[in-house]
């Protein structure tokens, strides 16, 4: 038992942990603005009360890339029988489905930097005269902050302390949360996780074989989901790993393959291909179709059976309770497992520096595209 809302069957467990638990107790001891997001005691950068009042419509539209709408689409995901109101998610340039149109929305835009074009680009589209405005963005002068001010929008600050793939325990999340009528306080569990022995030696040990499978050159993370439901949390899983690891030749590549259905198409590879996999199942057993539930477990129960009769390396989350505790615990366990790995990679698991040069490019090509039209 990982928690008493979850069970972790870990992976086997490898040579002495002494090095890694070493490794968390010094990054537990970091006073970490992170850390501070995750825990019940962190001070939210806007008024609940007032928020509320301005956001009654039951539809709203969050607009945002990458860490700033990710985590938001894995809460609504996985809580959605507890929301009661209407969520539209744009987080691409392609595509962009707006809703009915005589729709009045609240408009959630959120960016980190204030800068980020595809999030101004789809703001610009979709912002009509008579929607309600709230904009997360760092207390700096911005596109997005002139926006906000534009627009006469309530302004949220995004701490700039907390990375976008980090922040879903701080505003950036917690704010959709409240606004589908779900809890934050009962997200943070980061305060209750760090106490728990239980929980450190299960992370610990988990963090300790991924590091082994890492050192034979097991790079891909592949996520065997059995939950509809958690699509959401491992794409923000996804970007989490490979922005924070993927670094000086180093990194690990998430790959999320949706069970049972990848047992006729992809299966055959993870059991007879090459081996540069380990493995990560993940299942929650719903109440409805006990049938279609009893297929569905015997077909990962089986599944299991072979990995092991094939030494294939595999871990095994199963999920007792689907409630906003749960999801914060997983949001801490992911967090502390990425944290730990690239502090025992040696890389900095908090930046993303080649993903910058690819926006320093964009904007020099639209500066050369003014140049010539002023030629």
């Amino acid at each position: 038992m990982l928690t008493n809302n979850i069970v972790l069957k870990s992976f086997l467990r490898q040579k002495s942990e002494d090095k890694m638990k070493c490794k968390l107790q010094s990054i537990l001891k970091e006073k970490n603005e992170l850390f501070k997001s995750m825990s019940k005691n962190y001070n939210d950068n806007f008024n609940f009360k007032k928020v509320k009042n301005i956001c009654k419509k039951k539809s709203i539209r969050l607009i945002g890339m990458g860490g700033s709408i990710l985590g938001s689409k894995a809460i609504f995901s996985f809580l959605r029988e507890k929301v009661k109101k209407k969520f539209y998610f744009i987080d691409n340039l392609q595509n962009i489905k707006d809703g009915p149109k005589k729709e009045n929305f609240t408009n959630l835009i959120i960016s980190k930097s204030g800068n980020t074009l595809e999030t101004i680009t789809n703001a610009n589209i979709l912002i009509k005269n008579n929607n309600k405005n709230i904009v997360i963005t760092e207390n700096k002068m911005s596109y997005l902050f002139k926006l906000a001010n534009q627009l006469k929008a309530e302004m949220i600050h995004h701490n700039n302390f907390i990375g976008g793939r980090y922040s879903v325990l701080s505003e950036v999340g917690m704010l959709p949360a409240k606004l589908m009528g779900l809890d934050p306080g009962k997200f943070r569990q980061f305060d209750n996780l760090i106490k728990n022995k239980r929980f450190l030696n299960i992370l610990v040990q988990n963090t300790n074989s991924i590091l082994s499978f890492i050192k034979k050159k097991k790079f891909n993370s592949v996520i065997l989901n059995y939950d509809p439901k958690a699509h959401y949390l491992f794409d923000w899983y996804q970007q989490l790993v490979a922005e924070s690891l993927g670094k000086k030749g180093k990194g690990i590549l998430p790959i999320i393959s949706t069970m049972p259905k990848d047992n006729h198409s992809v299966m055959q590879l993870y059991l007879d291909g090459f081996k540069k996999n380990f493995f990560t199942f993940f299942y929650f057993k719903e109440k409805q179709s006990i049938k279609m539930n009893e297929i569905i477990f015997k077909q990962k129960i089986a599944t299991e059976n072979v990995f092991k009769f094939k030494n294939i390396p595999f871990r095994s989350f199963e999920i007792k309770q689907r409630n906003e505790k749960t999801l914060g615990e997983l949001f801490c366990y992911f967090i502390l497992e990425t944290i730990l790995l690239g502090r025992a990679l040696n890389v900095n698991p908090f930046d993303q520096p080649s993903v910058e040069l690819i926006k320093k490019e964009t904007n020099k090509l639209f500066s050369q595209r003014k140049l010539q039209k002023n030629i």
